[in-house]
């Protein structure tokens, strides 16, 4: 579906803090077709240029603030690690939780489009926690009743995080040259992904109405931006 078509299309952005939460922000400017209204525990600081409403409160307000958007997609960003959060526990609570609380909002709020960021080797039955809480949403997600889901499987994010990874940022150092020598056949879906680009994916499958459940890796992200590409922000 084109852009045009598509105009005046709200989004619901949950998750705006965090590397693909912002670079979803930074995509969104200059498109006037585009209305992106965040959902946040706290302010998020935004890039020159972005016109946005971001709506705060606690998660026990968020069904609320979900409802006040209006929004025609929901785009689901959340996601945490197991050492920031503390303990398992407290990862699953935002990367299970938090995810399908957000997701139940948006089907009572009316809003019967969301695109979810997931992870490669999301796996309900996966001996990692990690990839099988991933899993276990994905598959909640697909009994929620949605007309149609995207779930994004992507590897590595590339882009600068507020908060601190080490191992995730000796990983991005690695990875342009681990996606060239060692990714390649049935490995492809590993390869990483500038979190940019994702973002363009997400704006990109934002347009698109045709219902279904479908789930996007590495080559499926790399066709959507041959076959819909969003154009660069404007400078």
């Amino acid at each position: 579906m084109s852009e045009t078509i598509a105009a005046g299309r709200r989004i619901c952005l949950v998750g705006a803090s965090g590397l693909v939460g912002s670079a979803v922000i930074e995509q969104s400017i200059g498109r006037g077709h585009l209305r992106v209204i965040g959902v946040a525990r706290r302010e998020v600081p935004l890039p020159k240029g972005a016109r946005l409403e971001i709506l705060v409160g606690s998660t026990a307000d968020w069904p609320d603030l979900i409802e006040a958007a209006h929004a025609d997609v929901l785009v689901c960003a959340l996601g945490t690690t197991r050492k920031a959060a503390g303990s398992d526990e407290a990862f699953r609570a935002v990367d299970h939780d938090l995810v399908l609380d957000t997701a139940r909002a948006a089907r009572q709020a009316g809003i019967d489009r969301m695109i979810l960021v997931s992870s490669v080797g999301a796996d309900p039955e996966s001996t990692n926690v990690y990839l099988r809480t991933k899993g276990e949403v994905e598959q909640a997600l697909g009994q929620m009743g949605f007309a149609r889901l995207d779930v994004l499987r992507p590897g590595l994010l590339r882009g600068k995080r507020l908060e601190d990874r080490p191992l995730e940022k000796a990983g991005q150092v690695v990875a342009p040259l681990a996606d060239m020598l060692v990714f390649h056949a049935r490995l492809r879906r590993f390869r990483s992904i500038a979190a940019v680009r994702l973002a363009q994916v997400v704006l990109a499958l934002s347009a698109d109405r045709t219902p279904g459940h479908f789930v996007h890796e590495h080559d499926s992200m790399a066709e959507i931006l041959r076959n819909r590409p969003v154009q660069p922000c404007p400078a």
